[in-house]
């Protein structure tokens, strides 16, 4: 099982709305998620800048993304989100996450 984290930036002005939207995520994205190997995942939030972590892990993360591009529920969810970061230069916020290298892990 690969271990996933990633980086991106809320807009702090619209940072209450996203919080919303995860309460409320549609199940067929949750779904979508589930079947296409996406598993324990976490997005953790700092409130005071927007810095936003996600970790997820997978049996094969290129093919988690590609599963996931094809489906038109994703689609529509990356469209709904993109205002809702910064800096990701006309990307989805799929694509245009940073992932972070895993430098300690304790079982």
């Amino acid at each position: 099982m690969q271990k996933v984290g990633f980086r991106l930036q809320v807009r702090m002005e619209t940072m209450a709305d996203y919080i919303l939207h995860h309460e409320n995520v549609w199940p067929e994205m949750l779904e979508a998620l589930s079947k296409t190997g996406w598993h324990n995942y976490s997005i953790f939030l700092d409130a005071r800048d927007g810095t936003l972590f996600g970790y997820f892990e997978t049996p094969d993360l290129e093919a988690a993304k590609s599963g996931m591009a094809k489906l038109e529920v994703n689609m529509k969810w990356q469209e709904f989100m993109k205002p809702y970061f910064k800096e990701l230069e006309g990307r989805n916020p799929d694509e245009g996450f940073i992932q972070l290298s895993q430098v300690f892990y304790l079982a």
